[in-house]
């Protein structure tokens, strides 16, 4: 099976045209050329997934831990440089691992962005962990290394840097800060499979990492997911835990004679089903990243009047980073903007959206966290952003009939 190339980058022009004047006539010509809705999230597939799933049924090895569990298991484990990878059957999964993993008890910290999905921050709240949230920064929307130190108390027992969109946080600095105060450094990489920080793969630069293969993501297998452990002090546990708490991996490996209840855990296992249509998704993972990086560069050459307009700022790349093409979004110039721009795509069926509401400002948010100083920027972001279609499975009209509605959009 192809591994995926984490360094290999695309070539920008391949398929790009000329980027878009507000004034230039495509514009109407590529809105009008297609009444067909556009999905934000459109499946892509590799006319393998029902054979390895039909190979698994008929096998009779459809529960967890099966054949093409171990073989997605080992893929990961070599494409990351981890230790170990356990499947799990959602990043979420994966983050409730990471977190027992870490030892967090009741009243520990762990220091978080508030710009992330709420599975980041319900990972620490169901061990009786305190989330504390500190700002992100304006240009990569990731957390703000700057900030990290300042939020460390006594309590503090952990780092959470949340990847958003694929691009890597600075985690020279996170890993030396993990470093000078004895911190679990665990990496949310839900987003972040296939993509490096100064050449080495995100996910291998903590001690555990969790990935998501949901239906949105770029790899995917409907549900599932994925905790890399590159602490190979905590392998052993993290079999356990996996597993209910049980030590029926070291029985299965004839190193206890009978297995028991050793630990506390769940069932975090994905049904071999899931790992079956994973396995599909995996041997085509360096094509999927090359396609969804031609759409991201498509969109970001189209932008860039915009940006020199003022009208929209577009994602920032920090020279050490090599993202995957996750998300492509433009920051508008307020929220009455972001609203008109999704507006006139949903009326013609294009689907675009925002994210997130800061936790910080959520209800559970209020109760179970705390914020660490202002989060001005965070507030600032949530108003503004605008994300647009991107799947390996989208056309060049699609792409450009999404393009020409913006700029019209934000033309006007």
């Amino acid at each position: 099976m192809k591994a995926i190339d984490f360094t290999a980058d695309v070539n920008v022009n391949e398929g790009i045209n000329s980027s878009y004047p507000l004034d230039n006539p495509s514009v109407d010509i590529a809105i009008g050329n297609s009444t067909n809705n556009i999905p934000f999230n459109k499946l892509y597939t590799t006319n393998q997934e029902l054979e390895y799933i039909s190979q698994a049924i008929a096998n009779g090895q459809i529960a967890g831990d099966e054949a093409f569990t171990k073989k997605c298991q080992q893929w990961l484990k070599q494409a990351l440089g981890s230790q170990k990878v356990l499947l799990t059957h959602s990043c979420t999964a994966a983050l409730e691992m990471a977190v027992i993993l870490a030892g967090i008890q009741p009243g520990d910290e762990v220091i978080m962005p508030s710009y992330t999905f709420v599975s980041t921050a319900n990972a620490v709240v169901l061990r009786g962990g305190i989330p504390v949230f500190v700002d992100i920064r304006p240009d990569t929307l990731n957390i703000d290394e700057t900030l990290v130190e300042a939020a460390i108390t006594s309590k503090t027992k952990a780092i959470m840097p949340v990847h958003y969109a694929g691009m890597s946080c600075e985690m020279d600095t996170i890993k030396a800060l993990a470093a000078k105060h004895g911190l679990a450094l665990i990496e949310d990489a839900a987003q972040g499979f296939g993509s490096t920080y100064k050449g080495q793969p995100v996910g291998s630069l903590g001690q555990m990492a969790a990935f998501s293969f949901h239906a949105t993501k770029n790899i995917v297998s409907g549900e599932g997911g994925a905790l890399a452990i590159n602490d190979p002090a905590l392998i052993e546990r993290a079999e356990i835990v996996w597993e209910k708490g049980t030590n029926r991996s070291q029985f299965f490996r004839g190193t206890v004679d009978k297995y028991t209840w050793v630990d506390v855990g769940s069932s975090y296992l994905p049904s071999d089903l899931l790992a079956a249509f994973l396995w599909a998704q995996l041997g085509y993972a360096d094509e999927i990243k090359q396609r969804r990086l031609r759409i991201w560069h498509r969109y970001n050459k189209a932008f860039a009047e915009l940006e020199l307009q003022r009208r929209a700022q577009r994602p920032t790349v920090p020279s050490e980073c090599q993202h995957n093409a996750h998300i492509y979004y433009l920051l508008v110039n307020d929220i009455e903007t972001r609203t008109r721009v999704l507006s006139v795509l949903k009326q013609h069926g294009v689907q675009a959206t925002f994210h997130y509401v800061p936790l910080h400002s959520a209800p559970a948010g209020r109760k179970y966290a705390r914020a660490h100083g202002e989060l001005s920027v965070t507030e600032d972001i949530c108003d503004r952003i605008v994300r647009l279609p991107l799947s390996a499975a989208l056309t060049t009209e699609e792409v450009d009939r999404v393009i020409g509605l913006v700029l019209q959009t934000l033309a006007a």
